[in-house]
């Protein structure tokens, strides 16, 4: 982390330390449903906390449209925030002005204080500097641990950077650090997994990956669009027609970056899309006019198994196949369990997230086997497309 302040470089104690999170959890009937990012968010604030800070947590929640109102109230999450840290956290009924003020001045070093919803003012996502010198005035130091809005210049995100010693918190730290190794100085050969179901969505992402990586493993309906460009008929697959002169664009700029591209051999089709339709495995180039490629089949399976054998490190992103039922989520686990076999026996760094990744790796259960696994959706996936990350800039040392 020779690039990137951390809390290691900011002396805290005696200090009023604004910690930039992200709290935008689902909730269901009040109550927060996943504490994942809480959970992951809670050793920065009690380290701070126990070096004598005061911590004031800034975040956005939900999408409020016309200011405050109750059901984007960041109070909903003070419960959850409160048992992950172990103390109970104070509540400021606005994240700027006096009201914050009071909120802050009215805790010891030691305390949590949670400031109201960011969003509830239009400048936050304007990135207005008045508005992000206020947020400052409150603070003497800053600490950015919310990777996943590190890809929204705002003015809690990058502009209060501009006015107060900058530096990443734990959860910060942990996914540049991944991504770094995983990408900017890896241990070569390294394999890419993305999957999904356009490339549409994802050209910047491929394109970027065929210049950094030896072997790009595709599945999911993008596969089909890239099978489709090399002629093969996909029968009623999901596939982008349209997008055939791109694919066929990133095939080239991969033969030129000496980019291996694994295309799936065969597939699990049906020719309905429900759990337990009647289903068959047919080579890639034997789907019927009325069947659908709903996963890779065993071939694949054992293929991308053969190939990733010889990787030293594994960028995931995206399912294999429609995962989320049965019987089409057995190549996305199939190989997802190769992956983590592979890193538990020390011999590879894996690295996900993004988009339903997350989701499909918990299915296949080797969430915890995976080296690391970033929640951040939108960062995650900028971050693999090459582009800079405004809140992540921002720490940079100067």
């Amino acid at each position: 982390m020779t690039e990137f302040n951390t809390i290691d470089d900011l002396d805290v104690n005696g200090k009023t330390v604004l910690v930039r999170a992200d709290l935008n959890v689902p909730m269901q009937d009040g109550k927060v449903s996943d504490t994942t990012r809480i959970d992951r968010l809670a050793p920065t604030l009690t380290e701070l906390a126990k070096k004598g800070a005061k911590v004031v947590v800034l975040s956005h929640f939900g999408r409020p449209k016309n200011g405050p109102d109750a059901k984007n109230s960041l109070r909903n999450v003070l419960d959850a925030l409160s048992a992950a840290v172990g103390q109970t956290v104070s509540f400021g009924e606005d994240c700027v002005g006096d009201k914050a003020k009071a909120a802050i001045d009215g805790v010891q070093p030691g305390a949590i204080v949670l400031l109201e919803n960011t969003r509830f003012h239009a400048e936050e996502e304007k990135n207005d500097p008045a508005f992000a010198k206020q947020i400052a005035e409150l603070g003497d130091l800053y600490v950015n641990d919310a990777f996943s809005a590190a890809h929204r210049a705002h003015a809690s995100t990058e502009g209060v950077a501009r006015y107060l010693p900058a530096a990443a918190g734990r959860l910060m730290q942990a996914e540049l650090e991944a991504l770094t190794k995983a990408l900017e100085k890896p241990e070569r050969p390294v394999a890419a997994v993305v999957g999904g179901a356009k490339i549409s969505t994802k050209l910047d992402l491929l394109g970027n990956l065929v210049k950094k990586v030896d072997m790009l493993a595709l599945g999911g309906g993008m596969a089909n669009t890239f099978l489709f460009a090399q002629g093969v008929d996909v029968g009623a697959s999901l596939c982008e027609k349209d997008m055939a002169d791109q694919a066929r664009a990133i095939m080239e700029t991969a033969k030129a970056s000496n980019c291996e591209l694994l295309l799936p051999k065969d597939f699990i089709v049906a020719k309905e899309f429900k759990a337990g339709a009647a289903n068959r495995a047919v080579p890639a180039d034997g789907i019927g006019a009325d069947e659908m490629a709903l996963d890779v089949g065993p071939k694949t399976v054992e293929f991308l198994g053969l190939k990733l054998q010889g990787a030293k490190t594994v960028v995931w992103n995206g399912p294999l196949g429609a995962f989320e039922i049965q019987p089409f989520d057995g190549g996305t686990n199939a190989v997802a369990g190769l992956v983590a076999e592979r890193t538990s026996e020390g011999g590879l760094l894996s690295v996900a997230g993004g988009g339903d990744t997350v989701a499909a790796l918990a299915h296949a259960g080797v969430e915890e086997k995976f080296t690391y696994i970033s929640a951040a959706g939108g960062a995650f996936l900028e971050w693999l497309e090459g582009k800079d990350l405004p809140g992540v800039a921002a720490l940079k040392k100067k």
